[in-house]
């Protein structure tokens, strides 16, 4: 068996990416969280005794190694699934091989990759498997397993969370590469930053680029790269964004919490990072529109029109000269005053209401357009409020009887909301005063 390891050059058909596989932990770059002295994988290499877990990380961060090097360091025999490209007819099979091996006194580690793209059917046909020892599952996943992967199999298998390789562990990986597999090659430093940070990250994107860089500089005939070069012959490369993932979740979560933190340059960053990651910009224009109805409200209600006509710009204009409006939409809504009392309200009125009896309508508060109506008292003792001093029929009720005042909308000091609890204030005065003035009948009397 050839050495992977072994220095390839431009006519090798293994890609980079294999060649540069770690074969020991000791090799793995980045997950020092998981891999470092006393940390739960490298404890669970020493022991000697595989057990069913989820990978559980974005792209290009060492799960499949993982799992490769654990039935490697384990004297497992080992099976690939995807669950892209694999059905029933597939896990029936690697069940037989497994049995197969298991009569010959062999252990087997059943890899899943894309665990999360098996429906709950199929993820509970692991079940009895992985229960009876056949074989050592080891799921691989981008998204979060707590909701993509069945509550029964998590239950059985240890959650891993791997992460993305910081700036210093993609230049160990990219100087691994060059010293390994490129030594015809030169790369200056702004090459080297540009690749980098393209990869975003990812080690095998980070593999891939460079292979495709490897190709392009040897048919230019260079031996030297530069940052230019990079800018020339890499297609524009967009940000690693899974626009169906936790990354999008994530990202989409720190712009809104950002806006609401009163924090425009953080909110900025996040939009344009999900712009330049390939975010529909109708999508986050949906979301700032929300953004300015729960966390801003009625303390400013011109954040709620200032997002609906960016949303209409970017009707209007498309990319990327609508994103303009969209990102100052951002700016004024992180700046803005805010409120989340009309949000509050809201949820408050919608749970007492889907929890209440329905209530009848109060008859004055009916309308009476027949006789009939009018008969049975409908509209009787309205008060219009117009026709009342400051427009308002003090101490008037307009719930159902017998329902109290709830309360639930409670305006902030803050902003044009400020004004509204003054009124508001001023107005429960007026009922106060109202109620403790005698009432009078009909006919005018006491």
């Amino acid at each position: 068996m050839s050495d992977l390891f072994s220095q390839g050059g431009p006519e090798t058909n293994v890609p980079l990416a294999e060649q540069l596989r770690p074969q020991t932990p000791d090799e793995v770059i980045g997950q020092q969280h998981l891999l470092g002295p006393g940390k739960p994988l490298r404890l669970a290499f020493a022991s000697g005794q595989p057990h069913s877990m989820i990978l559980w990380g974005p792209p290009g961060v060492g799960k499949t190694t993982l799992a490769r090097m654990m039935a490697t360091q384990f004297n497992c025999e080992f099976i690939a699934l995807s669950a892209v490209f694999s059905g029933i007819k597939e896990v029936r099979e690697a069940v037989v091989q497994a049995e197969m091996w298991r009569g010959q006194g062999k252990r087997t580690i059943l890899f899943v990759d894309e665990i999360h793209r098996f429906n709950k059917a199929q993820q509970d046909g692991f079940l009895p498997f992985v229960e009876s020892g056949l074989f050592t599952f080891i799921g691989a996943t981008t998204e979060n397993p707590s909701f993509e992967v069945n509550s029964a199999l998590l239950s059985r298998a240890s959650v891993y969370v791997l992460k993305s390789l910081d700036e210093s562990e993609m230049g160990t990986l990219f100087d691994r590469a060059c010293q390994r597999a490129l030594a015809d090659l030169e790369f200056d430093a702004t090459a080297r930053e540009r690749l980098v940070g393209l990869a975003d990250g990812d080690a095998r994107r980070l593999l891939n680029l460079l292979e495709q860089v490897r190709t392009a500089a040897h048919t230019a005939g260079l031996s030297v790269v530069d940052g230019a070069f990079i800018e020339a012959t890499l297609a524009q490369s967009l940000r690693r964004f899974d626009k169906g993932g936790d990354a999008f979740y994530d990202q989409i979560s720190a712009l809104h919490k950002s806006v609401r933190g009163s924090n425009p340059d953080a909110a900025l960053y996040w939009f344009t990072r999900m712009l330049d990651g390939g975010a529909d910009p109708r999508y986050l224009a949906r979301r700032i529109i929300r953004m300015a109805w729960e966390d801003i409200g009625l303390a400013d209600p011109r954040a709620m029109q200032l997002a609906n006509d960016a949303a209409e710009t970017y009707e209007r204009l498309g990319s990327p000269e609508g994103e303009l409006a969209l990102g100052q939409a951002v700016l004024y809504l992180a700046v803005a005053a805010k409120s989340n009392a009309g949000y509050n309200a809201y949820n408050a009125a919608r749970a007492f209401v889907g929890k209440d009896g329905s209530r009848p309508v109060p008859v004055h508060l009916r309308n009476a357009p027949t006789k009939l109506m009018k008969e049975l008292g409908y509209g009787h003792a309205y008060r219009y409020a117009h026709d009342e001093p400051e427009a308002y029929a003090a101490g008037e009720s307009y719930l159902p009887e017998g329902m109290p005042e709830p309360g639930w909308y409670q305006p902030t000091p803050r902003g044009l909301e400020g004004k509204i609890g003054e009124k508001l204030e001023h107005l429960r005065a007026l009922d106060q005063q109202a109620r403790r003035r005698p009432r009078r009948n009909e006919g005018g009397e006491q």
